[in-house]
C-alpha cells in the first residue's frame, strides 16, 4: 500500500512539475469581417508575438493625388509571456488585444521626433493641436536606447525591449530583433482592412490594413519566414487635399506576430 500511495504521489508530483512549461494554444487573430489574411505557411512556428509602436509616413504628389505610404518606424515589444492561457502571466483575450490601442494613449511615442512634444498622446485635445506633419522623425537618428517597456492598464506587466522595424534603404520592410537574434526582410503577400471596432487614433484619421509578409528573396532574413500585422491601432492618414500635399506622419500601434 506504501509502494501504490508513493506511485501515486510521484505521478502528482511529476505532473505538478510539467505543467508550469505547458504552453497556450497560439491563434492569429481574425478581424471577423469575413475576409481574412492567407493562412500561415505549413511547417512554421510561431516565434515572438510583439506590440509596436510608432509611426506611419505617407508624402503625396499633389493636393489631388492619393497619399503614398512610404514606410514605417516603430519600436518592438515582447508580449509573447502576456498571450492568453500562459501560466501566472497570460492575460484575458479582451486585456490581451486592448493592449494595442491602451499603449497608443497611454505612452509616449518611443522615437526621436522632429518635435519632441508631439511625443506625448497628450489629452482628447490632442488631435485639434497636432497634425501629421509634426510627428517626423528625426531621420539620422530615429530610435533612442533601448528599453523595457511598462504597459499602462495592465497592473505590473512588463514588456522586454525586442527591437526595430523600419524600411530599409530599398523601401523593404524590415524588422530587427536584436534581443532575440532574428532578422526580417520582407514583401508584403497579403492585407485586408482593420475591422470597423478597430481604435482610429490620435489623429482620429483610423486604423492601418492588416497584413501578412513573406520572406524576401534577397536572404537577408534571419530566422523570420512569415510575419503578420494585425489588432493596429490608428496610422491611417489624412488625404492630400488636408495635408496640402506635404504628406506627414501618423502614430499608430499594432500587434505582430513573427513565423519561422
Amino acid at each position: 500500500m506504501a509502494a501504490r500511495s508513493f506511485t501515486i504521489l510521484a505521478s502528482l508530483l511529476a505532473v505538478a512539475s510539467a505543467s508550469p512549461c505547458k504552453l497556450p494554444t497560439y491563434t492569429l487573430p481574425e478581424t471577423g469581417t469575413g475576409t481574412e489574411l492567407p493562412a500561415v505557411a505549413a511547417g512554421l512556428s510561431l516565434l515572438r508575438i510583439a506590440v509596436g509602436h510608432g509611426i506611419q509616413n505617407y508624402t503625396c504628389a499633389s493636393t489631388t493625388a492619393a497619399t503614398t505610404a512610404t514606410g514605417a518606424l516603430a519600436v518592438l515589444y515582447d508580449i509573447t509571456h502576456l498571450y492568453p492561457g500562459t501560466l501566472s502571466t497570460g492575460l484575458s483575450s479582451d486585456a490581451f488585444n486592448a493592449i494595442s490601442g491602451q499603449l497608443l494613449w497611454g505612452q509616449d511615442i518611443p522615437l526621436n521626433l522632429q518635435s519632441a512634444s508631439a511625443a506625448s498622446p497628450g489629452s482628447p485635445a490632442a488631435p485639434n493641436d497636432l497634425s501629421e506633419t509634426e510627428y517626423g522623425a528625426v531621420v539620422a537618428d530615429p530610435f533612442p536606447s533601448p528599453s523595457p517597456l511598462s504597459l499602462p492598464g495592465v497592473l505590473a506587466a512588463e514588456a522586454p525591449f525586442l527591437g526595430h522595424h523600419y524600411f530599409d534603404a530599398t523601401g523593404v520592410p524590415t524588422f530587427d530583433l536584436s534581443g532575440s537574434g532574428l532578422f526580417g526582410s520582407m514583401n508584403k503577400t497579403g492585407d485586408v482592412k482593420a475591422p470597423s471596432t478597430a481604435q482610429t487614433g490620435i489623429l482620429a484619421t483610423g486604423a492601418v490594413d492588416w497584413l501578412q509578409l513573406t520572406a524576401s528573396s534577397n536572404g537577408l532574413s534571419v530566422g523570420i519566414k512569415q510575419v503578420y500585422r494585425v489588432i493596429t491601432a490608428g496610422g491611417a492618414s489624412e488625404t492630400c487635399a488636408v495635408l496640402n500635399a506635404a504628406g506627414g506622419s501618423v502614430p499608430y500601434t499594432a500587434f505582430y506576430w513573427f513565423f519561422g
